[in-house]
């Protein structure tokens, strides 16, 4: 008997396994690696929303959470995958800068949007109207962090990587069995996935589909993370992450011309250097309709349970998501109403 069965190794079965490890909890891990929007995002921890210059939801509880979780994360694998990165906004207008300095001035962007404007000195970049500084950013290279966690999993012979048979899963009064192995409570973290699980695919998931480029760029030499239209994210070695688009119709992972010339249409409006397209990546994100996690407990089984839903924002709420459904497991503690998947319950 172990004390939980997590079903998906994203960024949110991650969390929550780290969760469980550093409160001394047993556990095991299913995971087939179908889900591929972790492993290809940006990674970027940004609380800004740089379409309208807002905070974004819960943002200031997430990072209190996030910055420790992943510091801590680094000193037990040994490994670095976290960078400290700031992210300029491009500006399109003097009307946009105006409004800029009208969202720094309220309280709660204050410690995130610098007042003072950076003007463009990369000859790169075409940016006639300057920057604006978003502070308190970064970004993680999660395909490091997750190899990372997944190698530790494979030491401790804490993983099975095996497509989950949900109807091998037995739900018993005070446990779940799934064979041979007895658990206490069982945490979905599917991501997209969720659609296929018979027990939470009545949830409104909708899904997004992002598609990445990866270019080199030897005249670009920017450290920063850029902002227009699109994202352009420094990996090191002249070569730069670009995306991402999103896509509601498409719902696999691979790879299309569409998206890869809307990139290149938006790259080249920014870029003032010649660059060329490496590589392209594709994942699906498990965007929900009220822009909300799905996190709590099933309706009709006590001891089954969603962690879910993170869309785009996956970096920060984690560790955070991840935290408020363990203490609701363990300790009984309400989930945010908001992000509670009661609120989908049917009367």
């Amino acid at each position: 008997m172990v004390d939980y069965m997590v079903v998906g190794l994203g960024l949110a079965g991650t969390a929550f396994c780290e969760t469980l490890r550093r409160n001394n909890k047993t556990f095991v891990v299913y995971n087939n690696q179908s889900q591929t929007s972790s492993r290809v995002a940006g990674g970027l921890y940004n609380p800004i929303i740089l379409k309208r210059f807002t905070l974004s939801w819960r943002a200031d509880e997430q990072l209190a959470v996030s910055a420790d979780f992943y510091k801590q994360l680094e000193q037990f694998l040994n490994i670095q995958f976290d960078e400290k990165l700031n992210v300029l906004r491009k500006f399109a207008s003097i009307e946009e800068q105006n409004l800029w300095f009208e969202a720094a001035d309220k309280n709660s962007l204050k410690p995130y949007l610098d007042t003072q404007l950076v003007s463009n000195k990369n000859s790169g970049l075409k940016v006639p109207f300057a920057f604006g500084m978003v502070l308190e950013t970064g970004k993680l290279d999660t395909q490091i962090l997750l190899d990372g966690y997944m190698k530790w999993l494979q030491q401790e012979k804490r993983i099975f990587v095996e497509t989950f048979d949900y109807n091998e899963l037995k739900i018993l009064q005070n446990s779940v069995s799934y064979k041979g192995v007895k658990a206490k409570n069982v945490v979905f973290a599917e991501g997209f996935g969720m659609m296929q699980n018979p027990y939470f695919k009545y949830l409104p998931m909708q899904g997004s589909k992002g598609e990445y480029l990866v270019i080199e760029a030897k005249g670009l030499l920017e450290r920063n993370i850029i902002k227009s239209s699109i994202f352009l994210i420094p990996l090191g070695d002249d070569l730069y992450k670009v995306g991402a688009t999103y896509n509601r119709d498409q719902k696999d992972n691979s790879i299309t011309e569409a998206s890869k010339e809307e990139l290149q249409r938006k790259l080249d409006s920014l870029l003032n250097c010649s660059y060329k397209v490496i590589g392209q990546e594709a994942g699906v994100r498990p965007t929900v309709k009220d822009r909300r996690p799905l996190v709590g407990k099933h309706p009709k089984y006590n001891n089954l349970w969603v962690l879910n839903g993170f869309g785009s924002h996956g970096i920060m709420i984690a560790p955070w998501a991840s935290k408020a459904l363990y203490e609701q497991i363990e300790m009984e503690a309400p989930i945010l109403a908001e992000m509670d998947i009661a609120r989908f319950n049917k009367n």
